[in-house]
């Protein structure tokens, strides 16, 4: 376990009311759905780090990057503490294509519904970021 948390970042990409999420093969999370996303590295600016995990996880492009909400997210079983920036922005070109079959069974556009009513498959930052109520789609 490292002493400190880690900062993830997590793209909450949408088209036509929908969302893009993953399901995960990591040991941390597998099987649990996921958004894009990653580790900020040193020196990276959010946009530059939304940027790069979509187009390294997905290899499509996104606009309107804006940083929507906040998660403390402590696995104990995995001795891990992230802390996760949500950042919502808008699909603009590009095929979905899975970047990285070992970490991802494949991606879907999803409802926003479908992740309130499968909340124990998410992966533990989406979880939290229901509890707080958050909905991209609401004004």
């Amino acid at each position: 376990m490292l002493d400190r948390p880690l900062i993830g970042a997590a793209a909450i990409v949408k088209k036509n009311g929908k969302v893009l999420i993953g399901k995960r093969k990591n040991i941390i999370g597998h099987g649990e759905w996921a958004f894009p996303g990653g580790h900020l590295e040193f020196g990276e600016s959010f946009e530059e780090c939304i940027n790069r995990e979509i187009i390294e996880e997905v290899g499509i492009k996104v606009k309107n990057i804006k940083l929507e909400a906040i998660t403390n997210d402590i696995h104990p079983q995995a001795k891990t503490h992230r802390v996760t920036l949500f950042f919502t922005c808008d699909y603009i070109g590009g095929i979905v294509k899975n970047m990285e079959p070992h970490k991802c069974e494949g991606w879907e556009w999803a409802k926003w519904d479908f992740l309130v009513v499968n909340e124990s498959n998410l992966f533990l930052s989406m979880q939290n970021l229901l509890k707080q109520n958050f909905n991209p789609f609401r004004n």
